[in-house]
């Protein structure tokens, strides 16, 4: 296992080995005593999984209350995923870093995951096709904390790799603005 760090604290993308042979291929995508020495927690409550076609946005999301930490992995496709620091005792608050992540048949290229500790606001947006993305939670979802960081947002500037106009959901395009959040005491 091999973990490659982000610029923002404690965000980190896994990349797990395959082990190819003439049926296919294995790999170990869950080891709880290996994850907990790279930093991850061994609990985890809640297993997501989403699929979306093309040019599909989602996101930013976070719950306030009952933060999440979330150990992602694109199980089928390509997207570019985003966080955002909202962890005020941060030293990247406000800011977001993006990642590659997509599925690969090739059985020499690692899985990849990424790692966002408690405190991160999420989003991704589909480049290929579609895109089946699972997520596993630190706690589980939390209605009451809700929240959506506006992903256009002027003050976060997100270089999203757009080759089309994207597709949002209204609760998405309803979003606020981290500056808006900041005043509300909606980060974490």
């Amino acid at each position: 296992m091999q973990s490659l760090p982000s610029s923002i604290p404690g965000v980190f993308q896994i990349l797990l080995p395959r082990f190819p042979d003439s049926r296919g291929w294995f790999a170990e995508s869950w080891n709880a005593a290996k994850f907990a020495a790279a930093g991850i927690p061994a609990a985890f409550v809640q297993d997501n999984q989403s699929f979306s076609h093309q040019h599909v946005l989602r996101g930013l999301h976070y719950q306030v209350g009952q933060p999440q930490g979330k150990l992602i992995r694109v199980l089928q496709g390509h997207i570019f995923d985003v966080a955002v620091d909202l962890r005020r005792d941060s030293p990247t608050f406000g800011t977001y870093e993006g990642f590659d992540l997509a599925a690969t048949d090739r059985p020499e290229d690692p899985l990849q995951m990424l790692w966002l500790p408690e405190g991160m606001a999420h989003g991704f947006l589909v480049l290929s096709e579609s895109a089946e993305v699972q997520y596993k939670t630190t706690r589980a979802y939390y209605p009451q904390g809700e929240r959506t960081i506006l992903w256009n947002d002027p003050d976060l500037a997100i270089k999203w790799p757009f080759a089309a106009p994207p597709v949002i959901s209204e609760k998405d395009n309803a979003g606020i603005s981290l500056a808006q959040a900041i005043a509300q005491g909606d980060t974490l």
